[in-house]
């Protein structure tokens, strides 16, 4: 690496690393990628976890927001072995009873399947659908924009209550249990605003994109993005871990596709003194507690539509959801967790040998926990598809202190980059008019600890590098 010359060094091979890479490169200018593991993906990485021949997604693994992504949308991704595998059934929430709500790729599909709450599926999503299309650049970037400040005002009234209060739109518990579910993936308690925008835009993301998969795993994304980087003139170096500014060769840009804890190690003493206080604030949320099973045939759920889904909600109903989530919140380790599970065998015949599959199942666990959740969820799997436990194989777990070490982003085993309720979807990392640069110059953010936040969809790295583009620094003699 001595002696090449770069205008721009990116810390960090996910896919906002990668996003702002391509972006700068796109741009005309020299770009370096360094990655301190020996393979590149970031959040996006696939391994044999278990057993020989089955393919485990590490941490993300079913994107509708990479269906959907603005960015990911004006990239050739496809010609470079990116192929989206969309199943029948988004995503399926079983009840004790045998049967299931389920969020199909169709409005009216979602809707009939909801009973007496069909009008009111479409009352509450039909306007969403209409101006999603509109409103997503502005909502996937550091504010919203006031383009169309009408429907702007119209999205903010349906996003902002807690998902609780949402609930009560609907009549039925199989259609507040469906809604609570979809609301858990922010992280937080129910009863927090911002539950409900993170609900409402996982179920526009399967009306308007589905939630699919990548064929042959999550890594594929990354490749993806990895293989267009280079056919463009962009440069990876695999198993350089920066641990200070010292690490790295002359650039003009460095962008950080880190959190606020592993920016203040390596780079805190180039940092003003008020700037590393506000960084040292930065909230993190509830860690994750994962397993990944290798198991003979497909997970046994009582409820057929399950069996069609390449992700299952798995909590019951939503008051039982609710409680697991502040339980996990408040620091306790919750007992009948709220579990996200995927099988991507569903629609991905690729990933384990024949008659066989990988299953990823998790749920949310106190901040730091070592806590060893693996009974609490194949009780939970097991609750709604008997038979589960004598189908596996093999299996591998993590706790959320295992995530951490596995990822140094993951602090705490928290997966989103950092808490994003109302202040902090706003204030990430810091409240600020250009929340990509720091105060340094040369030094910016461009992970999902900047806005829009955690997700497969680029939109961190693509502003960052929109941010070093309009202040000129690359073009400075």
């Amino acid at each position: 690496m001595a002696g090449e010359a770069y205008k721009a060094i990116v810390v960090g091979s996910g896919p906002n690393g990668l996003a702002a890479a391509i972006t700068l490169q796109r741009a005309g200018h020299s770009v370096l990628v360094l990655e301190g593991m020996d393979t590149i993906g970031g959040g996006t990485r696939t391994q044999a976890l278990t057993l020989p021949g089955f393919h485990h997604d590490v941490c993300s693994a079913v994107h509708p927001m990479g269906a959907i992504s603005p960015f990911f949308n004006t990239l050739p991704l496809d010609r470079h072995g990116l192929e989206w595998l969309y199943p029948e059934v988004s995503a399926a929430h079983p009840f004790d009873d045998g049967t299931a709500a389920a969020l199909y790729p169709s409005l009216a599909q979602t809707a009939r399947g909801l009973g007496v709450d069909e009008k009111a599926y479409h009352r509450f999503m039909e306007p969403v659908i209409k101006a999603l299309p509109q409103l997503l650049p502005g909502l996937l970037s550091a504010f919203p924009g006031f383009s169309h400040p009408f429907l702007l005002a119209d999205f903010a009234r349906r996003a902002l209550p807690p998902a609780l209060r949402t609930a009560r739109r609907f009549a039925t518990e199989p259609t507040r249990g469906l809604w609570a579910g979809m609301a858990a993936h922010a992280m937080l308690p129910l009863e927090k605003s911002m539950t409900s925008a993170i609900g409402m835009m996982l179920m526009a993301a399967s009306h308007l994109g589905g939630w699919p998969v990548a064929r042959g795993g999550s890594i594929s994304i990354g490749n993806a993005l990895a293989a267009y980087f280079l056919s463009i003139g962009g440069t990876i170096q695999t198993g350089f871990f920066v641990k200070s500014l010292a690490d790295l060769p002359p650039a003009k840009a460095i962008l950080f596709d880190v959190t606020p804890r592993q920016l203040l190690e390596i780079a805190g003493a180039s940092l003003p003194a008020g700037y590393r206080k506000r960084l040292a604030a930065y909230r993190y949320g509830m860690g994750v507690f994962k397993i990944d099973w290798a198991v003979e045939g497909p997970v046994p759920f009582r409820a057929p539509v399950c069996r069609k889904a390449v992700t299952v909600h798995l909590g019951g109903g939503i008051r039982e959801i609710a409680r697991s989530e502040s339980a996990a919140w408040s620091g306790q380790v919750p007992e009948s967790p709220f579990v996200l599970l995927t099988q991507p065998g569903v629609v991905d015949s690729s990933r384990a040998p024949a008659g066989k599959q990988v299953v990823w199942g998790y749920c949310h666990v106190p901040h730091s926990s070592g806590h060893d959740m693996t009974e609490a969820i194949e009780r939970q799997v097991e609750r709604f598809a008997p038979g589960f436990r004598d189908s596996i194989l093999a299996k591998s777990v993590m706790s959320a202190v295992d995530m951490q070490a596995y990822n140094p982003n993951y602090v705490g085993g928290d997966i989103n980059g950092g808490v994003q309720d109302i202040f902090q979807h706003f204030a990430r990392p810091v409240l600020s008019f250009s929340p990509y640069r720091t105060p340094a110059k040369g030094i910016y953010f461009c992970s999902s600890s900047t806005p829009p936040g955690g997700g497969v969809h680029g939109m961190c790295g693509f502003h960052a590098a929109e941010r070093v583009l309009k202040d000129g620094i690359l073009d400075r003699v």
